[in-house]
C-alpha cells in the first residue's frame, strides 16, 4: 500500500481494528513491521551509528499490544536493541531519551490520542524532541522500500520507565515547595478516561500526600466504556466536574488517552480548560519570568490577550496545531525573544523549562505546585484568573467542503472573505493574524470577533465566533450568512439551523 496515506502531520495514524462500518484496517501487521524497519533505517542515518537503543511504549488501545509486538520485532531484526516499556504516556516516551541512567537513542509511542477505539498510530522521538512532518515522510518512504540496515539482528527486552518519569514529576513538586509531602490535607481527583493516565494517582499524587478518593476511570480499557478521553469533550469534562463536586476535591485533573493533554476543574466546579487553563499557566510563568511571551493557537479570545498584557506579558496568537505552536515558540526563543509557554486551547501545552514537550501531566504538576504554594501564601488557583475577562457567548461551526481539491477551494473562500470583510461597516480585519481570516466587530455589529480557517488535514472550514454581548454570536453569524451562502460546496446547514 501507499504508506504516505498513513501520515497525519508529524504522526502516523490509521485504522487498526475492524468495528466501524466503512473503515477498513490499513494499519496492518505488514504496515507496522515496515514502519518499524523504516524507523530503524531513518534513525541509523540520522544518528550515524550502528549501536542503537530504542524504547517502545503504548497507551490503552486494544490494538496496542499487537502493534507493539510487530514494531519491536521488526526493529530488532534491523539490529536495534529494543526495550518494550509497555503501558506508558507519550511525554514519558520522549523523556526516556533524555532521562534515566541510560537514555535511549530514540523512542516510539503507539497511540492515536482521543480518536475512536479502532484507530491507532505511532509517534517518534529522539533526544532533540518529536519528529517533524518531513521526518515522518522519510520514515514512510523507507517503509515502502525494500531497504534494510544489514546489521545483525538484536533483541527485544522488557523494561520499565513510568516509575522514573513519575519520580521526576513528584520531585518537581517537592523541590518547588521544600516539603516531602506537600499535598497532605488536599484532595485531588483524576479522571484518566481509561487511558494511560492512571499512573498519576499512584505514582505522583499519593506519594506527595494527596487524598485521591473520588478519582475515576483509572483502569486502562481501550474500548473507552465511560467517555472519550479528551479534555475538550463535554461529557468528559462533565465527568470530572461531577467527581470534584461529589468528593469535595480541591482540584480535579483530566487527561487524554496518552497524557499529552490535560484539563482541570477547580474546587467550585468551574472548568479550567481552553482560554482559562492557558491564562492560569500564563499567570504562573509571568510571575516566574516577567515579560515573557505566551504563544497560543489562533482561536484564543481577546479577553485572554488582554489578560496576558495586563500581567505584563506578550500574547503571540499563532496557528492551530500543537507542533505549529511549539515550533513558533522555539523560533521566537532562537530569535532572542523569551517565550516560556506554547499552548493550544485543546490542552496541548509545552513549557520551555520542560524541553517544549507537550505534556499534560507536567501541566498538572505545575497546578499542584500552585495549590500547595497558595495554601502557604494565602491564595487559591481560582484567584489567579479572577480578573480574566469571559465572553458572553462563543460557538464553533464546522463546514464540510464537498470537493476533492478542498484546499484550493478553501483558500479561495478565505481570499474573498478578506475582501468582503474590508467592505463591511463595523468590521475590521485583526492585525498579526497567522491563520485564516479573523475579523473584529464593533459593539453595534456583534461586539466580538470571528475566525474562519482551514482545518489542518481535513476537508473542513471551522468557524469560531465569540461575543461580549448576549445574542452577539447570532448577530455575527447572521451577517456572515449571505457571504457563506455564495459557496455551494460548503455545507453550512449547521449555521443555518442555529439562525433559524
Amino acid at each position: 500500500m501507499d504508506y504516505r496515506k498513513l501520515q497525519n502531520g508529524s504522526d502516523i495514524r490509521g485504522v487498526a481494528l475492524e468495528g466501524i462500518e466503512g473503515q477498513s484496517v490499513n494499519l496492518t501487521e505488514q504496515a507496522a513491521r515496515d514502519i518499524g524497519r523504516g524507523f530503524a533505517l531513518w534513525l541509523r542515518e540520522r544518528l550515524g551509528k550502528d549501536q542503537l537503543r530504542v524504547a517502545v511504549g503504548r497507551d490503552s488501545r486494544l490494538s496496542g499490544p499487537a502493534l507493539s509486538g510487530w514494531l519491536c520485532e521488526a526493529m530488532s531484526r534491523q539490529g536495534i536493541q529494543v526495550t518494550d516499556i509497555g503501558m506508558a504516556s507519550t511525554p514519558a516516551m520522549f523523556m526516556s531519551t533524555v532521562a534515566g541512567e541510560a537514555p535511549y537513542d530514540g523512542s516510539v509511542m503507539i497511540t492515536a490520542s482521543h480518536l475512536p477505539f479502532n484507530r491507532n498510530g505511532f509517534k517518534f522521538f529522539t533526544p532533540q524532541g518529536g519528529l517533524e512532518k518531513g521526518d515522518i515522510s522519510a520514515i514512510l518512504a523507507y517503509a515502502g522500500s525494500d531497504q534494510e540496515t544489514g546489521l545483525a539482528p538484536s533483541s527485544v527486552l522488557q523494561g520499565e520507565f513510568m516509575d522514573i518519569y513519575a519520580g521526576i514529576l513528584a520531585d518537581k513538586v517537592r523541590s518547588a515547595t521544600g516539603l516531602e509531602r506537600p499535598l497532605e490535607g488536599f484532595r485531588v481527583v483524576v479522571d484518566a478516561g481509561n487511558g494511560a493516565g492512571g499512573f498519576y494517582v499512584d505514582k505522583v499524587l499519593r506519594p506527595l500526600g494527596a487524598d485521591t478518593e473520588g478519582s475515576r476511570y483509572l483502569e486502562p480499557d481501550g474500548s473507552f466504556p465511560n467517555h472519550i478521553p479528551n479534555p475538550e469533550d463535554k461529557q468528559a469534562m462533565a465527568a470530572i466536574t461531577e467527581a470534584v463536586i461529589q468528593s469535595g476535591a480541591d482540584l480535579g485533573i483530566i487527561f487524554d488517552t496518552d497524557v499529552d493533554r490535560a484539563g482541570a476543574v477547580l474546587a467550585d466546579g468551574s472548568e479550567l480548560n481552553r482560554n482559562r487553563i492557558i491564562a492560569i499557566l500564563a499567570a504562573i510563568l509571568l510571575r516566574e519570568h516577567p515579560g515573557t511571551t505566551i504563544v497560543t493557537d489562533s482561536i484564543t479570545s481577546t479577553g485572554l490577550a488582554g489578560y496576558i498584557a495586563a500581567k505584563g506579558g506578550i500574547h503571540h496568537r499563532f496557528k492551530r496545531g500543537y507542533r505549529n505552536v511549539i515550533n513558533e515558540a522555539i523560533r521566537l526563543n532562537e530569535a532572542g525573544q523569551d517565550c516560556q509557554l506554547a499552548m493550544e486551547t485543546s490542552g496541548h501545552g509545552a513549557l520551555k523549562e520542560n524541553y517544549f514537550l507537550d505534556d499534560g501531566s507536567y501541566l498538572a504538576t505545575k497546578l499542584l505546585i500552585e495549590l500547595a504554594r497558595g495554601r502557604k501564601e494565602g491564595y487559591t488557583l481560582a484567584s489567579l484568573i479572577a480578573d480574566l475577562p469571559q465572553p458572553a457567548e462563543s460557538a464553533e461551526f464546522r463546514f464540510q467542503i464537498g470537493l476533492e481539491d478542498f484546499k484550493a477551494y478553501g483558500q479561495q473562500v478565505l481570499s474573498q472573505l478578506e475582501d468582503y470583510a474590508r467592505a463591511q461597516e463595523g468590521w475590521s480585519i485583526a492585525p498579526n493574524n497567522f491563520e485564516g481570516v479573523r475579523v473584529n466587530l464593533d459593539p453595534d455589529h456583534g461586539d466580538g470577533w470571528f475566525l474562519l480557517r482551514m482545518s489542518l488535514h481535513d476537508p473542513l472550514m471551522p468557524l469560531n465566533i465569540e461575543s461580549d454581548s448576549p445574542g452577539g454570536v447570532k448577530a455575527i453569524a447572521g451577517q456572515l450568512l449571505p457571504f457563506l451562502k455564495g459557496w455551494e460546496k460548503l455545507t453550512i446547514s449547521g449555521l443555518e439551523a442555529a439562525l433559524a
